[in-house]
């Protein structure tokens, strides 16, 4: 009886030799097939990994293709970027869906329109509001978690800086600033640079990238409040979720009872008190001018609130009466209750999930053995300095923000 093989289809490319093959330029020209996409012209040449992907997919797919929305072309362009700067891309929970929800109609830094979808990974046309995604912790991979759609001039802005190097460069801001207002009229020229960021714009970078940077409590504390995290970011500093909870309550019905509630979780007559010191000193500022008439406004003026020193002396007599473990079970005992509102849905991460897949430990790069052997990219955790990193919090999950 004689046997044969009958050929099935396998969605796994084997036209190049697996010890040769650039899996992940490979999987990134599949997926452009896969999408109906032509790949950018310089990764055209026949040797290229991403060319080979690309007619491999070609062959498979045919004009069976899945549709290139917005959210799909953003996530090509993250992967290519990583695939041409070594970055580690976390593929698992970085999809084009999780792209999607990151979405902002108005650049958190700037506070002005950004373009559309289609200016989300996209190359042309540019502008300085044209929509990026950026990596908020420098020393990570693309990864879920610290992730947001800023403005290009933002992004170009924090383009290799810490958190703390912008926080020095809003005093530097301000600094210049000063100087043009007091300098005579036709001798700052040399000073006006419509491109650069403002003191204001660098304050709120600064408070931004804080958000996914572990610091000591005591520095959590004293950060102002100037942007409210967007839609899927990870605070990694317990005492600035609790500030985030209690300020997003002003903004919700029952507020006030939701803030009491919160209150009796405190463990002493004197911290509850400074906490309704802050409460008083934040709702006063929050409405000023009327109440707002959109979710912008009343995050802008939350936002702006916190910019005034007299609330910040306040909320850091209060913070520092706690320990950052204490901060961490008030969030915790929030969430479990139900005081941060039905519309901000809030995850709490476990410490060793917190930066899972972010790749710290090799500074968000991945070596080029990883990038030949490996089929998908490694997640990897991380603990700083040995030491255990608090629970996360993930902020609005589910509920894209205005």
């Amino acid at each position: 009886m004689t046997q044969a093989t009958l050929p099935f289809a396998d969605d796994t490319p084997t036209t190049v030799a697996p010890q040769a093959l650039d899996r992940c330029g490979f999987g990134l020209g599949w997926d452009h097939a896969r999408h109906g996409l032509l790949p950018p012209a310089q990764h055209l040449l026949p040797q290229n990994p991403l060319r080979q992907g690309w007619e491999a997919g070609r062959a498979a797919f045919g004009p069976r293709t899945l549709a290139a929305t917005p959210a799909v072309q953003a996530w090509l362009s993250l992967r290519l970027d990583a695939w041409l700067h070594g970055r580690h891309f976390e593929d698992v929970q970085v999809t084009p869906h999780y792209l999607a929800q990151l979405w902002v109609e108005r650049c958190p830094i700037s506070r002005r329109p950004l373009r559309g979808l289609q200016g989300l990974g996209t190359a042309a046309s540019e502008t300085l509001e044209s929509a990026r995604i950026a990596r908020l912790q420098g020393e990570a991979g693309y990864a879920a978690g610290h992730l947001a759609v800023i403005s290009l001039r933002a992004a170009q802005a924090m383009q290799g800086q810490r958190w703390d190097d912008a926080r020095l460069m809003a005093v530097l801001a301000a600094a210049r600033e000063s100087s043009a207002d007091s300098a005579a009229p036709g001798l700052t020229g040399d000073m006006d640079d419509a491109d650069a960021l403002s003191s204001t714009e660098w304050t709120r970078l600064a408070t931004l990238m804080s958000f996914v940077t572990p610091l000591p409590h005591e520095v959590a504390a004293a950060v102002p409040l100037r942007v409210l995290p967007p839609n899927r970011l990870r605070l990694l500093n317990p005492i600035q979720g609790l500030q985030v909870i209690i300020t997003r309550q002003i903004a919700r019905p029952g507020f006030a009872a939701r803030l009491g509630q919160l209150a009796t979780l405190l463990p002493s007559l004197s911290l509850q008190r400074d906490f309704h010191k802050v409460v008083h000193g934040l709702l006063p500022r929050a409405w000023d001018g009327g109440r707002p008439l959109t979710e912008s406004q009343w995050r802008e003026r939350l936002e702006d609130a916190w910019a005034d020193p007299r609330l910040m002396r306040c909320w850091q007599r209060f913070a520092l009466q706690l320990s950052a473990a204490q901060a961490e079970e008030l969030v915790t005992q929030a969430a479990r209750k139900g005081l941060v509102g039905q519309a901000q849905q809030v995850q709490i991460h476990a410490p060793e999930q917190a930066t899972e897949g972010w790749a710290l430990e090799s500074g968000g790069y991945v070596s080029r053995a990883q990038r030949i052997s490996s089929p998908a990219p490694a997640r990897i955790g991380f603990k700083r300095l040995g030491a255990k990193l608090p629970h996360s919090l993930i902020a609005a999950a589910g509920a894209p923000q205005a």
